[in-house]
């Protein structure tokens, strides 16, 4: 019997662990090569992991609800037959079978340093298992002596693809990042040829405490527990990393937009000839747009381990979804580049793939900014929790009527609540209420849309 250990690999910059959401297998399958094994939850997306060679399952790691770290076991598969399309093609009836089929080689210590010609494997972003490549040469940049060695080395593929170019083999990298995960900055000292990587920042004294533990709630015989899990879990996760780290102030305003209700009246005809549906979310998505570029320092998220502020380059806007599992953010990207009815489009599409489960890896994570709507829900105003690391966050509302002044006379206006959160470690309150009127001047004036953007 050949035994192989399939891991978690790297699904995703900066995930470290997944959670398992479904098995598509049981022990005792036989798999082929790619067949779909399992369905694994990160903190961007729901994404399925096939099998990595041919073989027969021995034994699954995890049930549902478990959360495995990056570069723990998954499945252990019998590589030696079974499997649905294994390599080497079966002997001839008339060949007699061998006497004794050559044993699993047996654990050796590892090698000081890899053969000279290997295959490079790739984790990649978006659930693929492997990636061979055959014939490519690694060569090793390590300084004389070093003697580490590992042949499954963790590092998101960003890492990897720096490690390719400068030619350095990630199995010599001596990590320094959590998890024991290789770094750009490892990846970059073993290419000098450096020492030792420099040791990775320590978080501050604060953040490095241990949290007081949590007293239990009293529980009733007719209370049910139910375990927090799937994505309700990394809303659970997010909320509360995000409260506990940015410095949350809210500013919330009223918006009059009898003229932007006009002119989607108007323009309604267009998007229906055209096949889309047009709410109003695009023009406060063009009219975000156009208060971020006045405002770059918005258009940001934080890199809190460099103490940093990352201005992006690009302008991708998250819709805040609901849906029957939970809040999802999918994002559109290049807004800035993309017309109302662009918008519109992709906000249709983003929705209905999250209301049916299917959104896709790379339409979540990475945004620079996040709108949520309550929509016809209504409510005075809210609160919204910023979507970190990004700094602000905008909280629209049902437009209701109600009385206003208008040339100091009383009359019936239609009202909508824009509500901002902001990161007060970064946004001071007279930028965010500056860019909070932004928007609103440009949904009282839908006209300057046209101008603008």
């Amino acid at each position: 019997m050949s035994k192989f250990e399939f891991k978690l690999p790297d699904i995703g910059e900066g995930v470290t662990e997944g959670e398992i959401v479904g098995w598509l297998i049981k022990q005792g399958d036989s798999v082929a090569e790619d067949q779909e094994m399992v369905e694994v939850m990160t903190d961007k997306a729901t994404v399925t992991i096939g099998a990595p060679k041919a073989g027969k399952v021995l034994e699954l790691r995890g049930g549902v609800g478990d959360v495995i770290p990056v570069g723990d076991v998954l499945v252990v598969l019998d590589l030696s037959g079974g499997g649905a399309a294994a390599e080497a093609p079966a002997p001839k009836a008339e060949t007699p079978a061998p006497k004794a089929e050559a044993p699993a080689p047996k654990a050796e210590p590892k090698p000081a340093a890899p053969p000279a010609e290997a295959k490079a494997t790739v984790a990649s972003a978006v659930g693929d298992i492997k990636e061979e490549l055959p014939g490519t040469r690694l060569v090793a940049q390590a300084p004389a002596g070093n003697d580490y060695y590992n042949d499954k080395p963790l590092a998101a593929p960003a890492t990897r693809k720096l490690a390719r170019e400068l030619g350095v083999d990630l199995r010599q990298v001596k990590p320094s990042g959590d998890a024991g995960r290789v770094t750009r900055e490892d990846v970059e000292q073993q290419a000098r040829g450096g020492g030792a990587p420099a040791p990775a920042a320590k978080a501050p004294a604060s953040e490095a405490k241990a949290p007081t533990p949590l007293p239990s709630p009293q529980v009733l015989a007719s209370d049910e527990r139910k375990p927090i899990r799937g994505l309700r879990r990394r809303i659970f996760d997010n909320m509360a990393r995000s409260k506990h780290t940015a410095a949350h102030f809210t500013y919330a305003d009223e918006c009059e937009v009898s003229k932007l209700i006009e002119v989607r009246a108007r323009t309604k005809p267009y998007a229906e000839q055209a096949g889309v549906k047009l709410t109003f979310l695009p023009f406060i998505v063009k009219a975000t747009v156009i208060a971020l570029k006045k405002h770059r320092e918005l258009n940001c998220v934080v890199d809190d381990a460099a103490q940093e502020m990352v201005l992006k380059g690009s302008f991708d806007i998250g819709m805040a979804t609901a849906t029957d599992a939970g809040l999802i953010v999918p994002v559109i990207r290049h807004a800035d580049r993309k017309s109302v009815l662009e918008i519109a489009r992709e906000i249709d599409r983003l929705a209905t793939d999250a209301r049916n489960g299917k959104t896709r890896q790379e339409d979540v994570g990475g945004g620079s900014f996040t709108i949520t709507s309550l929509g016809r829900l209504g409510g005075m105003f809210s609160t919204p929790v910023v979507n970190y690391p990004e700094v602000a966050i905008l909280g629209v509302h049902e437009i209701k009527k109600k009385p206003i002044i208008k040339d100091d006379a009383i009359v019936i206006g239609n009202v909508m609540i824009l509500a901002l959160s902001f990161d007060h470690r970064i946004i001071d309150g007279h930028i965010g209420a500056a860019f909070a009127q932004e928007i609103k001047a440009l949904l009282e004036e839908p006209d300057r849309l046209l101008v603008e953007m």
